[in-house]
């Protein structure tokens, strides 16, 4: 047995002399067919390794109770970070690599970094950032601002390049930390989640608006994502050309639900309501007034002289 033992490690050692014959020079370094598949073998465990290791840690910070969920997100991130930076310094280890033969390669990653990635690793610190002083959180409802309008959705998860933020029409736009960094957004949960909506209404002239506010109160109640507390208001906003200007305020907790279909809903029990109370929506009205002069009578004329016909 203890023969056959002697035979197989002698197999192994003149095998692993085989692979190790197999070599190149460059410059002052001997590099061996073995000592490649050594860093083949180190660098596939040292990845998978870390990716098991991030995925065990971020687990394990999710079970966390005592933390909120941007609490979390931050500690996923930070987790994840040092796992990957103790995976590469122990690779670096085990393959006797010195760090001083790094100093050329750390000169040009800075370099890299001063000129190709100042944007990526300026969204990673932005993203940071935005975790930490928990002004947008995952779940808030946010509208950014990207020069031809807003970006309105709820923030769906916040990466360290990226915010994801989904519309209400299930479109997901992937916005640069450094965006929500350097320009305004509303955030419609920042504090609470009670945000109020004004409808405007208009109203002839002539109704009454003591019956037209309490139709639209009651328009406003009779909507189910209204809150009754604060309650619902009406005010007179102005008069206009063509109608008494009114503004319905309701408020609601939900606004990653949308508001469009909350004034919908409002709009339409007023409708109906105005209808069965008689209570007249106007249309755009205006009075032309044609000042006297020549040819005004010149015209007039004419229409007085021609024959009347049926």
């Amino acid at each position: 047995m203890n023969r056959q033992l002697r035979d197989v490690a002698r197999a192994l050692r003149e095998a692993r002399d085989a692979i190790d014959s197999v070599s190149i020079d460059i410059g002052h370094y001997h590099i061996s067919l073995l000592n490649a598949l050594w860093m083949v073998f180190v660098v596939l465990c040292t990845f998978y390794g870390a990716r098991l290791a991030a995925r065990i840690g971020r687990i394990m910070v999710r079970r966390v109770s005592s933390l909120d969920p941007t609490q979390k997100v931050l500690t996923e991130k930070l987790v994840t970070l040092a796992v990957w930076a103790l995976a590469f310094f122990t690779a670096i280890d085990v393959l006797g690599i010195s760090l001083t033969a790094l100093t050329v390669f750390s000169g040009a990653f800075g370099l890299a970094i001063g000129f190709g990635l100042q944007k990526t690793f300026g969204n990673m610190i932005a993203g940071i950032i935005l975790l930490m002083d928990r002004s947008i959180k995952p779940g808030d409802v946010v509208a950014v601002s990207d020069g031809k309008g807003n970006t309105f959705g709820e923030v769906k998860k916040i990466g360290l390049r990226a915010v994801s933020v989904t519309t209400r029409d299930n479109r997901e736009y992937l916005i640069p930390n450094e965006i929500l960094m350097t320009s305004q957004v509303e955030n419609w949960s920042y504090s609470s989640r009670e945000v109020a909506i004004s409808i405007p209404v208009g109203v002839a002239y002539g109704s009454d608006i003591d019956l037209a506010e309490r139709l639209l109160l009651e328009a406003a109640r009779s909507a189910p994502r209204v809150l009754q507390k604060p309650a619902p208001g009406v005010l007179l906003s102005a008069f206009g050309p063509s109608a008494i200007e009114m503004q319905v305020v309701c408020w609601i907790d939900d606004p990653e639900m949308g508001v469009g279909n909350v004034r919908s809903e409002v709009l339409k029990a007023a409708w109906h309501l105005f209808r069965q109370q008689g209570v007249e929506i106007p249309f755009p009205q205006s009075d032309v007034h044609l000042r006297d002069s020549d040819g005004l009578r010149a015209v007039a004329r004419i229409l007085a002289e021609r024959p009347a016909t049926d």
